[in-house]
């Protein structure tokens, strides 16, 4: 391979509990496979909510609160795969997994979709309800991007309540391992195909977004 591979976790949990005990499950999983594992605790970078401006959907340029998201993004566009990790807090998403979701996606992600084609996972942790909405809306978040899902099995979904008891559920862990070595199975046929045919888009991303040819963005690019 060119390069050593590189996974990205991004870790939605405020706390470092049974989420931050998956990721660190997955790490082994990755580094007995020679890949790097690097994880994002978003509890530990300053993150503002969206503010009142209004206009993301509007502006043409990239959102420019100032604080931590910016950098957190170009960590995804440097990796080669993303694994979202949240655990289910009020039958949803964490509210920080959230918030990251709403301020990369709108104020940096929308204009270029430049996590295309990297490979995405997915691990939601739950005492029992929701896991799988979550799950579901994590993953959807990561086809908008154009990522790529490699199928693992069951979904990579832990159940836990108390501290320690992610690392009890087997089946979940079981789950989380399966997902890691898809992604890198599917990481190293990428990068094969990098080096063999000397392209770097082995899926075509076509319009540079989802929004080219709506009424709205016509108008604004008129001069």
């Amino acid at each position: 391979m060119s390069a050593q591979l590189k996974i990205l976790a991004i870790n939605g949990s405020e706390r470092d509990g049974n989420t931050a005990d998956v990721l660190r499950h997955a790490a082994r999983v990755a580094e007995n496979r020679g890949v790097d594992f690097e994880t994002v605790d978003l509890r530990s970078i300053r993150m503002e909510r969206c503010g009142p401006c209004g206009d993301c959907n509007d502006r043409p340029v990239a959102c420019t609160l100032a604080d931590g998201v910016p950098e957190v993004v170009a960590k995804m566009v440097a990796a080669d795969g993303i694994i979202f990790a949240a655990p289910v807090h009020g039958f949803g998403t964490a509210s920080l997994m959230q918030t990251f979701i709403e301020r990369a996606g709108v104020g940096y992600l929308r204009f270029d979709r430049p996590l295309s084609n990297k490979v995405a996972g997915i691990i939601s942790v739950a005492r029992r309800y929701s896991a799988g909405e979550v799950w579901a809306q994590l993953t959807v978040n990561a086809l908008l991007n154009r990522m790529i899902l490699v199928g693992s099995g069951f979904p990579a979904t832990v159940h836990a309540l108390h501290r320690g008891d992610a690392l009890k559920d087997k089946e979940g862990l079981t789950n989380v391992s399966r997902l890691v070595e898809r992604m890198t199975d599917m990481m190293e046929l990428l990068d094969e195909h990098r080096r063999l045919s000397g392209r770097s888009d082995a899926l075509a991303s076509g319009e540079v977004n989802e929004r080219v040819g709506l009424a709205l963005n016509e108008l604004q690019a008129q001069p």
